[in-house]
């Protein structure tokens, strides 16, 4: 049986006999991890095992832990690692030492996803703020400038990748200039094709590369007025497989989120539509997760060939790390600079 075209989120912190159907049933892509499933390390292992059970295969899990406001594995059990515009500020001063740290950062996160299961991180951000914009990404860009980001974003990347975990680039292609939080509202984006193509568009294109990325839930009007970028044929077309030039697996953004319009049927079936390979759906609501399902199609096609192509760029670590001394380098850095 084919896998099929999406990633689901669970409820709580071990799975319920409904999950369990559920997910033997829809044979999903992927899962998404979130606070609420995670309480130590040992349960978070037991879950990212049952979950793989529960669908029949090794599925890729992923998870946000950027650092900063958004990470999910947090102390006492694991490290607090700093939003992302504290290597800008190290990059800044001494853009080598801020690309090392950036490097080392990744690299460290990806040792504790590893640990307890979780193969991918929703990380680089790549979005590039503007004066104005709401706070939604904020201090998780690592700066202001497209070339800073783009060069943070592939030393976060190779870090990442250097210990066995894959990045997703977000938010193709630019959440930076959204005036409202797209998990509320729909952002509406009035600049032109000129200013994106100069700002916006650049660290993308840059990493265009990279084996996975997230759509924006943000309309620009100078690309489709009409449809956010998440289900808008035309964006997922012409900017983010055109103009950018990204050739990897493309997720949507959370369907779940109020940016989105329709009931979740609809949702799953314009993002399909439009040109995203798989959908995300975040929540762990049961009804939510079954009405994406009755739409999410078989992987296959051009879509499985980015899926099998993006797995194929995991490679593990030929050797442990010596974690504990990459903290104290790391922290080293982070303190000093």
């Amino acid at each position: 049986m084919s896998l099929t075209s999406a990633i689901y989120g669970c409820a709580g912190t071990e799975l319920s006999d409904a999950e369990k159907r559920f997910f033997r049933e829809a044979r999903p892509w992927g899962f998404i991890l979130f606070a609420r499933n995670i309480i130590d390390p040992d349960q978070l292992l037991h879950l990212t095992s049952s979950l793989r059970e529960a669908a029949g295969h090794d599925a890729p899990i992923l998870i946000d832990q950027e650092g900063g406001r958004v990470q999910r594995l947090r102390p006492p059990h694991w490290r607090a690692w700093p939003a992302g515009r504290r290597y800008g500020e190290i990059y800044e001063q001494d853009s080598e030492r801020g690309l090392h740290a950036a490097r080392l950062g990744a690299r460290l996160i990806a040792a504790e996803l590893r640990s307890v299961g979780v193969t991918v991180d929703c990380l680089p951000v790549l979005d590039v703020p503007v004066r104005g914009a709401h706070d939604v990404i904020g201090d998780r860009a690592y700066g202001n400038e497209p070339g800073l980001i783009a060069a943070l974003g592939l030393a976060v990347a190779e870090g990442l990748m250097s210990g066995g975990v894959l990045p997703v680039v977000k938010h193709m292609p630019g959440h930076g200039r959204a005036r409202c939080d797209s998990h509320e509202n729909l952002p509406v984006v009035d600049a032109s094709l000129e200013e994106l193509e100069g700002r916006d568009f650049a660290p993308f294109h840059a990493l265009r590369a990279l084996p996975l990325a997230m759509t924006a839930h943000v309309v620009y009007t100078a690309l489709d007025p009409d449809y956010p970028a998440t289900t808008s044929a035309t964006v997922i077309g012409e900017t983010i497989r055109g103009r950018i030039g990204f050739e990897g697996l493309l997720m949507s953004d959370d369907l779940s989120m109020k940016a989105l319009k329709g009931d979740f049927e609809a949702r799953t079936r314009a993002s399909l539509a439009a040109g995203c390979d798989l959908v995300l759906h975040c929540n762990g609501d049961m009804a939510e997760m079954e009405a994406v399902a009755v739409e999410a199609r078989p992987l296959e096609g051009e879509s499985l060939k980015r899926s099998e192509a993006a797995l194929g760029r995991v490679v593990l670590p030929s050797e442990a790390a010596d974690i504990d001394s990459l903290w104290a380098e790391f922290s080293e850095i982070t303190a000093l600079a």
